[in-house]
């Protein structure tokens, strides 16, 4: 495990008045690239003009997320307001840059190969589908919840979830198909399923 605050960082002084903040080199990253970037005073880029296709690129999808002050965005023709908490996405091939609206303004900027990141972790597709099973509307989230399976075929816990969304659905057939999985998969499945009152159509209980 590895930490820091973002105040305990590195200031290495680049051009035209960027501040930059080592993270990945600091903390050791290996899944992707993360560092951030200040600018001290309002005017000043904390993002240099760029995109991710020149030769010193990665050529990386990446994610700028403004911690303190307030910055101005522009990417592609588009500006961008943002204040603290926002979240800036950008695809390798399209410029961007951003300056300080007001002092001491940091932005983490996260970078990766795009589809790079996959597969996607399995709690995702469940987490997604959860208003729509909070609403009742349960064909829906078993529709969100069933593109985990492209990834994880017989995850014992999001079968688990299937199989509740499926017999809250009437699907009972399809509800067993995955409760057969998740026990099979998951040691805790079917002490999940004696009490469970969104597989009692098929359990009994």
């Amino acid at each position: 495990m590895s930490h820091a605050h973002i105040d305990d960082l590195d200031r290495i002084p680049l051009e035209d008045g960027i501040v930059y903040r080592p993270i990945r080199r600091r903390l050791g990253v290996t899944g992707f690239g993360a560092n951030a970037y200040t600018a001290e005073k309002p005017g000043e880029h904390v993002i240099e003009p760029h995109d991710e296709t020149s030769a010193g690129s990665a050529r990386h999808e990446e994610m700028y997320v403004v911690l303190t002050g307030h910055a101005a965005f522009k990417v592609g023709e588009e500006d961008v307001d943002a204040p603290p908490g926002t979240i800036v996405l950008v695809e390798p091939a399209t410029h961007r840059e951003a300056t300080a609206v007001e002092p001491d303004t940091t932005v983490l900027v996260i970078g990766g190969v795009p589809g790079a990141a996959g597969p996607i972790t399995p709690f995702e597709y469940w987490y997604a589908a959860n208003p729509a099973y909070k609403s009742g509307d349960y064909d829906t989230a078993y529709a969100i919840a069933a593109e985990g399976l492209e990834d994880h075929p017989r995850h014992g816990s999001l079968n688990y979830q299937l199989a509740c969304y499926a017999a809250l659905a009437g699907n009972l057939d399809v509800a067993r198909r995955h409760l057969e999985i998740a026990y099979e998969e998951e040691p805790r499945a079917r002490k999940w399923s004696q009490d469970d009152n969104d597989l009692r159509a098929i359990t009994g209980g």
